[in-house]
């Protein structure tokens, strides 16, 4: 079966940067449902469009492509009181921005005495990307899947 709206696209991946450094490499297989549905980056997706199991793919992402460009703004110091006594770089909290949006990531990266900057930034913001993947599995989508507009089971989403 080849690659098309509707099914379920099983790969593994590795994430570079331009100098070959590794940054994410997949742990075991993972599964997104194909066709817009937003599950992965979508030169990817176009990519991997008539692909079957076995083939690759293997693209060079600029940051709108990957994981966005930096934002400056998402960028925050914010009162030391505020986190836990044992707070770290590199934690990660769940805050809402300045301007009131939805809830996001943020990763702590400095710690002073009485600021703790949290950046809002996917920690690859900024960065031209190597993507390289393999194709494991495709398979029709169920409607339930197509419903929700992601994948379900092993290497999917699971429902609580």
């Amino acid at each position: 079966m080849n690659i098309g709206k509707d099914t379920v696209v099983t790969i593994t991946y590795v994430v570079k940067d331009m100098d070959g450094k590794l940054l994410e490499e997949s742990d075991e297989p993972v599964s997104y449902l194909h066709g817009g549905y937003d599950n992965i980056f979508p030169l990817v997706e176009q990519a991997l469009e008539g692909k079957a199991v076995g083939d690759t793919v293997d693209l060079k992402l600029q940051p709108a492509d990957a994981f966005g460009e930096f934002e400056e703004d998402l960028v925050r110091l914010e009162p030391r009181e505020a986190f836990p006594p044992e707070i770290e770089v590199g934690m990660q909290f769940v805050g809402s921005p300045v301007d009131g949006g939805g809830e996001m990531l943020y990763t702590v990266t400095d710690i002073a005495e009485e600021k703790v900057v949290v950046d809002g930034n996917h920690p690859y913001a900024g960065q031209a990307v190597h993507f390289r993947c393999e194709v494991s599995e495709v398979r029709a989508a169920t409607s339930d899947e197509v419903a929700h507009g992601h994948a379900h089971g092993a290497h999917g989403h699971h429902h609580h």
